[in-house]
């Protein structure tokens, strides 16, 4: 029997469902902050050298805003991490495992994980 699949898939038109889609961005933060901890150990080092350079390292995003908004998105990313994996370990001792828990806490960490964003981004700005 043949079966006719699709050959191409076009990832951007599939409609994932929460859980699908809280899984997949729990592991590209995990594949960011992963990446990004050279220069979060370099930026470490340099605002422990000096007084100086802690100022200098801060002030920086002082004069532009895109810094900012690179900042928020790096702060959600850790924050959606954090709360995702802390979710994924319930899901390892089959708490929440149910189809409505399971979608019910994959909507409550996208909501919590921006609302701290915002939070913490009112707080810098």
């Amino acid at each position: 029997m043949i079966k006719q699949r699709p050959k191409n898939l076009n990832l951007l038109k599939i409609r994932l469902p929460v859980t699908g889609l809280v899984s997949i961005l729990h592991r590209l933060s995990g594949v960011l902050l992963f990446l990004l901890v050279p220069g979060i150990l370099w930026a470490f080092e340099l605002s422990l050298a000096s007084e100086y350079q802690f100022q200098a390292l801060f002030s920086v995003s002082d004069y532009t805003p895109i810094l900012k908004l690179i900042l928020l998105f790096l702060l959600w990313g850790f924050f959606h991490h954090l709360f995702a994996g802390v979710r994924h370990l319930f899901l390892d001792i089959h708490w929440g495992i149910s189809l409505t828990h399971s979608r019910l806490t994959a909507k409550f960490i996208m909501i919590f994980s921006l609302f701290i964003t915002f939070l913490l981004g009112f707080f810098l700005w």
